[in-house]
């Protein structure tokens, strides 16, 4: 398998990782979301990693870049369904995955992900309200 798929629901990117991610997969799949992003203008990026039981400080730093990446684009990225394990992994090495939110499984994420786009465009209209006065 050389690619993840990247599904597109409305506004948002949904990728769920069904294998343990190697550090090619890993790449491709850090340089195919940002292009996708790019391409659908998609605000936010739902990463499913339920079925991910090891993450290494590489892996770690690859789900960092996305959402960084991700930001910059003006994506949300939130990150559901990781393992205990993996968590407590990911504290040990020490990576705080700056700009990465989490939910507990793809409802909780996908109802985060549309709360954060809501108030993004809440504070639009605002902004939008100041310039009328």
């Amino acid at each position: 398998m050389d690619r993840i798929p990247i599904l597109r629901m409305g506004h948002f990117l949904l990728v769920t990782i069904q294998v343990d991610l190697y550090d090619r997969l890993a790449l491709n799949l850090e340089a195919d979301l940002v292009q996708m992003v790019s391409k659908t203008s998609a605000q936010g990026v739902l990463i499913d990693i339920s079925a991910v039981s090891i993450v290494d400080s590489f892996m770690g730093r690859i789900i960092g870049n996305i959402a960084s990446m991700c930001k910059i684009m003006d994506a949300h990225t939130v990150v559901v369904g990781m393992q205990p394990a993996v968590a407590i992994t990911l504290i040990e090495l020490g990576l705080p995955l700056k700009g990465v939110y989490t939910a507990l499984d793809v409802q909780k994420g996908m109802n985060l992900l549309t709360s954060m786009i809501g108030s993004q465009g809440e504070d639009e209209d605002e902004e939008e309200d100041d310039f009328d006065s």
